[in-house]
């Protein structure tokens, strides 16, 4: 079974994944957005708040994902 880490550093720059990983207070989090690159120690998503810096060793769980849904059209309102 390949860990997270290892998910992560095998994954194609530009594919869509969610991470799950520790912050500071011990509770889990996770971002969600495009991978863009790994090493040994740190994975970066781009996500909407911006890129994300994660340490590997805080990663909990991580997958590749769908894209998002297309937007909805916008209603018309009548006048």
């Amino acid at each position: 079974m390949t860990t997270p880490a290892e998910f992560l550093k095998a994954t194609t720059s530009g594919t869509r994944v969610v991470v799950r990983h520790l912050i500071e207070d011990g509770r889990a989090t996770d971002s969600l957005g495009y991978f863009h690159l790994a090493d040994d120690t740190h994975c970066v998503v781009a996500t909407k708040r911006g890129l994300e810096t994660i340490e590997l060793e805080k990663v909990i769980a991580a997958k590749e994902v769908p894209p998002p849904p297309a937007p909805r059209p916008r209603s018309a309102t009548a006048e």
